[in-house]
């Protein structure tokens, strides 16, 4: 058992593991760790989500108990971390908030599938598709508008809806999944070379994406808001999962394939989106930053934990 979650779990941190030494080292620049996040996050991860929703079967994937057991544990687990910021760490409001944020937002792009991939194969990622393909537009919505509120120079109700929707039509993942979707729901058949090109570039999403994950945790640090980074880390591999596997297993009795979705995708670590967002607004950086590292590392463990229970 030991030896076959290491061969599942190990290749995706040994090539982390290998950015981030190759960084450490100086074989590979900053500046180069840059290039590959750009074009992983700009053109090959867009390919890979527009690829995958394009050819989602809707009608099975799209079962709104998968939605409400994976987005009830991130939902919970923002509040939790709010209130726990306010109480435990006397954080300010607009601080809690993008410590919440940290909490709620899974890397459900560069650890959750490639994890999920190798557990329990390729045709095992349709619910984390169902999954990613409302993610980021819907946690940065509540994101972005608990922040405006509870700051005091807070753009107000329109202010907020502008700058969710310029967020949205900047960001190239959303692009590729409005593609996707597209595609999908005209019946449109794109030519075979212009498909084969995008499974291409979407071949190398995932191995340079964790190769530049590892390069870039080079530039966090543990010491910073360690205490936080704790907290966020526990309820995002521990609470989060667990309620998603409560909801999925108990309340919805849902099959074991959405519930393997649900429950490996709630259980990565926070996604370096926790970062940028706390970046974004200058709140609780340290700890957004503190939070992805030591997640990061923690998901070795935690990882092979859910995959144990969920078989």
């Amino acid at each position: 058992m030991i030896l076959q979650l290491l061969n599942v779990v190990m290749p995706v941190f040994l090539v982390i593991g290998a950015g981030y030494i190759a960084v450490k080292l100086n074989l590979f620049k900053n500046s180069g760790i840059d290039g590959l996040m750009t074009f992983t996050q700009g053109f090959a991860i867009p390919c890979l989500l527009f690829l995958n929703i394009m050819r989602l079967d809707f009608a099975s994937v799209f079962d709104w108990r998968l939605l409400v057991s994976y987005y009830a544990g991130a939902f919970i687990t923002f509040a939790i971390a709010i209130i726990g910021a306010r109480t435990f760490f006397r954080r300010r409001p607009g601080e809690s908030v993008a410590i919440g944020f940290a909490a709620m937002f899974s890397n459900t792009l560069l650890l959750g599938l490639p994890i999920m991939e190798r557990a329990f194969g390729a045709a095992s990622l349709a619910g984390n598709f169902a999954i990613i393909s409302i993610h980021a537009p819907l946690l940065y919505l509540i994101g972005i508008t608990m922040m405006e509120a509870s700051r005091a120079d807070g753009r107000g109700v329109a202010g907020t809806a502008n700058a969710v929707i310029k967020a949205m039509f900047r960001n190239t993942l959303m692009i590729g999944l409005a593609l996707g979707f597209a595609v999908n729901m005209s019946n449109i058949t794109l030519p075979e070379p212009l498909i084969s090109a995008a499974e291409m570039v979407a071949r190398a999403a995932l191995p340079a994406a964790l190769f530049a994950l590892g390069g870039t945790l080079t530039r966090y640090s543990l010491r910073a808001s360690l205490g936080e980074a704790g907290m966020i880390s526990t309820l995002k591999l521990m609470i989060h999962p667990a309620i998603t596997y409560f909801m999925c297993a108990i309340v919805f009795n849902l099959p074991i394939e959405f519930t393997r979705s649900a429950v490996v995708t709630a259980a990565m670590a926070p996604g370096i989106n926790a970062y940028v967002f706390a970046n974004m607004y200058n709140r609780a950086k340290g700890a957004a930053a503190s939070a992805v590292l030591l997640g990061t590392l923690a998901s070795i463990f935690s990882a092979s934990m859910w995959l144990v229970i969920l078989g």
